[in-house]
């Protein structure tokens, strides 16, 4: 009996280590999946902050583009605000408005700059798939249209933006209806529009 009594003990004492183990992981686990959850000092879920990092890393390539779009006024930057509980970061835009020294709402910019600087966030998240893909290469970019939206003179920096491409070995298609487009890009397909139908014009 005694023997019988002194296994049991035996197999408590082992249960009781396990379980003291096995509490001591859940609570490993329990605080990262409260970190994971935004439940951290910055309130930011992990999803969220892996998309930050994603982002970030798309906007150093972006800004490099918009600096030269922009003539060296506008950069873009992660809106982070600052609440009773510390600092909340979204995947919210704003811009840096050199020419007064102050941050701006995207929604504040000019329809020409809304699209030289949406022109400056596709160029930069292709660089990064570029940069990320193990020596692939994204070869064509497509623009559908925003070029009615342009002055002549940010039409014409867009038009060099785009051409300087040329030189990185990428195809640049453009699609829109902007005269003044005919006369700079000689290699291109017209819609030419009849009352039987439309049909492709190739001009090279």
């Amino acid at each position: 009996l005694l023997a019988q009594l002194q296994k049991s003990q035996d197999a408590i004492e082992k249960l009781k280590s396990q379980s003291k183990e096995l509490y001591d992981n859940y609570q490993h686990i329990a605080t990262l999946a409260n970190i994971a959850d935004g439940k951290n000092s910055v309130k930011q879920k992990f999803e969220a902050y892996v998309l930050s990092v994603f982002l970030d890393e798309v906007l150093q390539y972006a800004n490099k583009r918009l600096d030269l779009l922009s003539q060296g006024r506008y950069q873009l930057l992660i809106k982070t605000e600052f609440t009773g509980g510390g600092k909340d970061t979204s995947l919210d835009l704003e811009v840096f408005d050199s020419y007064n020294n102050k941050k701006r709402d995207v929604q504040s910019l000019s329809g020409g700059e809304t699209f030289f600087t949406s022109l400056a966030l596709a160029l930069g998240l292709a660089d990064v798939a570029t940069a990320r893909a193990g020596g692939l290469k994204l070869d064509a970019i497509f623009i559908d249209e925003g070029f009615g939206t342009l002055d002549s003179e940010t039409l014409d920096l867009a038009i060099r933006t785009l051409t300087n491409l040329d030189g990185e070995h990428r195809l640049v298609g453009i699609i829109s209806h902007v005269g003044e487009l005919k006369e700079r890009i000689s290699g291109r397909l017209e819609v030419i529009k009849e009352k039987n139908g439309s049909f492709l014009k190739v001009v090279a």
